[in-house]
């Protein structure tokens, strides 16, 4: 599963990938500088992993992971094939979800592509551009449907419809994510049409050190923006988070956070933020050779989880011991657990609740 991190040039989007990955993108002060979509392979922070290491004691802690992108800066006229534009636009059409940075903070020595500070306007810059992307999605189904509609097929009538709803909406400017859809119109046509608006989205306010605890004023203008998209909003100081990775010393890092008043990165929010949003969830297996976090989607079945592992797993699954987080934590082991009979064996149908430790029981 993939997190684009999307943005107009220099609002801090390699600097934020670099920090996220560790994997030094370029990052200059002029557009266009990550020109190929750098991919990084994120561990998702989990205290519930690094409790049950030390629980455990195995030989190696393995974390869940999830891929983040760093795609081109976007310009106006992207649609149009303006700047990198078919090329950006092709990259994000990849992603599962969208981390938007928003750039919240004034500096002189930083160029701004459109010459002033305004969140707004770069947000409905970009929107606008997917949004005429998708509007030409939409337009070129249109045609075929309509022509099925006309002879008479119900189903192509009610795709039409529904087409026909997105089409307004997307020309009134909103995205297809804040249309308003029954789930199965959403599953049965707009699912399979993969349009860009209609990906989840968290906006990442990046703003300077002082305001990395309580935000500003264009932190609170975005919040008032987004409020009706049923999206997060994360105020995250880039430039500081940056220099915070620098540091090797674990120890150091933490007195630099207090310093600013955090108790955590913020790169580790915004890393727990793209797992949800792209409706992840975490199951364990504990043993002594590896304690390791699995990723699922959220409903995943017990044979699904099982196949996370292996496919062979979920070919013959038998069945899965389940623990609970809190009950492994609470009794101190798994023979604990089993000795005060809190384990319990689950069949094909179980669906994996987020935290439970797991053992698949299968057969090839």
């Amino acid at each position: 599963m993939k997190a684009g991190i999307v943005g107009l040039p220099n609002v801090g989007k390699s600097t934020l990938f670099n920090c996220l990955s560790n994997a030094k993108a370029q990052s200059a002060n002029f557009p266009f500088c990550t020109i190929e979509p750098n991919v990084g392979v994120v561990n998702v922070p989990d205290p519930r992993l690094t409790k049950l290491g030390e629980m455990v004691k195995p030989e190696r802690v393995i974390p869940a992971t999830v891929e983040i992108v760093d795609i081109a800066g976007l310009v106006k006229g992207a649609s149009k094939g303006e700047g990198l534009g078919n090329q950006f636009l092709g990259n994000i059409r990849e992603t599962d979800a969208i981390l938007h940075v928003l750039r919240c903070f004034e500096n002189d020595n930083i160029v701004h592509v459109d010459g002033s500070i305004d969140p707004i306007r770069d947000k409905e810059t970009i929107d606008m551009e997917l949004q005429l992307k998708d509007l030409e999605t939409v337009e070129k189904k249109l045609e075929k449907v309509k022509r099925a509609a006309k002879t008479g097929n119900k189903e192509a009538q009610k795709e039409e419809a529904v087409l026909l709803k997105v089409k307004k909406g997307l020309e009134e400017g909103k995205s297809v994510r804040a249309i308003d859809l029954t789930e199965d119109e959403r599953k049965e046509f707009i699912k399979p049409l993969q349009f860009i608006t209609d990906k989840p989205v968290m906006y990442v306010c990046n703003v300077n050190e002082d305001a990395a605890v309580e935000g500003n004023e264009y932190v609170e203008r975005v919040k008032e923006a987004v409020k009706d998209e049923n999206a997060e909003v994360l105020t995250l100081a880039v430039g500081t988070e940056a220099d915070i990775t620098e540091l090797d010393d674990y120890e150091e890092r933490q007195m630099f956070l207090q310093d600013i008043g955090l108790d955590e990165p913020g790169s580790a929010k915004l890393i727990r933020g793209a797992y949800n949003l792209l409706d992840l969830q975490t199951y364990f297996t504990a043993g002594e050779k590896e304690v390791r976090a699995w990723t699922v989607k959220v409903g995943a079945s017990a044979p699904q989880a099982a196949g996370v592992i292996h496919t062979d797993f979920e070919k013959g699954f038998i069945r899965a011991e389940v623990i609970g987080y809190d009950d492994y934590v609470s009794y101190g082991s798994e023979a604990k657990v089993k000795e005060a009979g809190k384990m319990r064996v689950e069949g094909k149908d179980y669906i994996v609740k987020d935290g439970d430790v797991m053992h698949f029981r299968f057969n090839v």
